[in-house]
C-alpha cells in the first residue's frame, strides 16, 4: 500500500487539486532539475511539508516526475505524434478544445 493511501486513511486532510495543479505548474515551468527546497521557495502559496510530500509521491506514482537523490524533474509530456492523429482523426472536431 502506497503511503499517500496509508496517510488517507489515517484521517489526515488530502491536497486539493489546486495544490496539486499549482505544484505540477511549477515543476513543469521548471527546465532542470530542482530540489524540494527548491520547489517550496517557487510554489506561489506556501505548502505544509507533509502535503507536498503527498504531491510529489502522488505525482511519482503517476509517472509525472522522477525524483532522485539531487532533486526533482518534471518527464510527463505530450506526444506530437499523438496530438497529431488525434487532430487528424474524423472526429476531432467533437472533441473538447484541450489539445
Amino acid at each position: 500500500m502506497s503511503k499517500t493511501i496509508q496517510v488517507m486513511e489515517k484521517g489526515t486532510h488530502s491536497p486539493t487539486l489546486n495544490t496539486i495543479l499549482m505544484v505540477e505548474d511549477v515543476l513543469k515551468d521548471a527546465e532542470e532539475m530542482i530540489t524540494v527546497a527548491e520547489l517550496k521557495r517557487r510554489l506561489p502559496r506556501k505548502v505544509m511539508h507533509q502535503t507536498l510530500i503527498q504531491i510529489l509521491d502522488y505525482l511519482q506514482e503517476s509517472r509525472k516526475i522522477l525524483i532522485g537523490t539531487k532533486g526533482i524533474l518534471w518527464v510527463d509530456y505530450v506526444s506530437p505524434k499523438l496530438t497529431k492523429a488525434i487532430k487528424n482523426s474524423t472526429d476531432y472536431e467533437d472533441l473538447p478544445k484541450i489539445l
